[in-house]
């Protein structure tokens, strides 16, 4: 199965039956981002180092004032886009088979969780997986510790507070948080 045709399939929602071509190439992709994330995190890098490293992983160029502290880890990469003057903090796991979307101006700290999969909830299906993008809009901010679930779509300006789970869109320039996050204001 060729790169392009796993990004569509994974971003088109469909079932993932455990086991199949597209399964054994969601294996296949979790191994190189393994390996291009454990060179990463295992030593110092400069800023222009971890970009290159990030074009790897990704597959696409990423731009100069994008900037990173490791750790970092994902399950793919190669699903991931990410905007302009991005910021992403250490500890943050991305899991991007499914597809995330990272606008311009972005911020996002500590340990933050996106989660793009998810399995059945029927016993014996339960290997199973479906997939929803995350698409994050221009000058969010993603406080330390927050997860975002799949499917959700984060409006521009807003803001994600220190340990919310977002498990609904946030509409543009709203502040939410809590488990599960609740509008808290307007900005």
């Amino acid at each position: 199965m060729e790169l392009q045709e796993f990004i569509q399939e994974m971003n088109s929602g469909k079932k993932v039956k455990a086991n199949s071509e597209l399964h054994i190439k969601m294996q296949e992709l979790s191994q190189e981002a393994l390996k291009i994330t454990s060179e990463l995190n295992s030593n110092y890098h400069t800023p222009e180092e971890i970009r290159a490293i990030m074009s790897q992983l990704t597959g696409k160029e990423i731009d100069k004032t994008f900037a990173l502290f490791p750790p970092f880890y994902t399950d793919c990469g190669k699903n991931l886009k990410i905007g302009k003057n991005v910021f992403i903090n250490s500890g943050c796991k991305f899991q991007d088979q499914g597809g995330i979307t990272i606008g311009d101006g972005t911020l996002i700290g500590h340990n933050v969780v996106l989660a793009t999969l998810n399995h059945d909830f029927i016993p014996d299906n339960r290997a199973n997986i479906t997939s929803a993008p995350i698409i994050i809009g221009k000058n969010v901010w993603i406080g330390s510790n927050s997860t975002i679930l799949p499917g959700v779509t984060i409006g521009d300006g807003a803001v994600i507070a220190a340990g919310a789970v977002v498990s609904k869109n946030v509409k543009e320039n709203t502040v939410v948080g809590g488990v599960p996050a609740r509008v808290i204001k307007q900005i």
